[in-house]
């Protein structure tokens, strides 16, 4: 199996420590981690993906938002460019202690932060990194 992934998503598992949503959100998340955790590979896709699902039955879920998109494309662009490839649809790749490591530098630099702008989860993801990453789930 291959854990599905829209770009911005490479950003917010960095940070992920168990808040959500909704507990439905939380569930499926840690199991997208779990999966991601046993080395399971990732797919970057153009839209919702396997994060974004419980949400996808709300009456307008922000997953199909110009803005989510957005964030998307700054974020395959900044992971992008970090990692010295280019990130976009159909790219597939394992996310290892390593490039994780590698990952959780950079956003702590800012140097892939750009996409977060105007998130209502940055001032969480601030704190995850300025207290080390100590709690995240992946």
């Amino acid at each position: 199996m291959t854990v599905r992934l829209r770009a911005h998503h490479l950003l917010c598992l960095l940070t992920y420590v168990g808040k959500g949503y909704s507990p439905a959100f939380t569930a499926n998340y840690d199991q997208v981690v779990k999966r991601l955790g046993e080395g399971e590979g990732v797919l970057i896709v153009s839209g919702p993906d396997d994060i974004c699902a419980p949400l996808l039955d709300e009456p307008e879920p922000h997953c199909l938002r110009e803005s989510a998109a957005e964030r998307d494309r700054l974020a395959a662009r900044d992971v992008g460019a970090f990692l010295n490839r280019p990130i976009r649809a159909g790219d597939r790749f394992v996310l290892d202690a390593s490039s994780l490591a590698g990952m959780r530098e950079a956003f702590s630099a800012c140097l892939t932060r750009q996409a977060c702008s105007g998130c209502e989860w940055s001032g969480l993801c601030d704190a995850v990194a300025a207290g080390g990453f100590g709690d995240t789930r992946l």
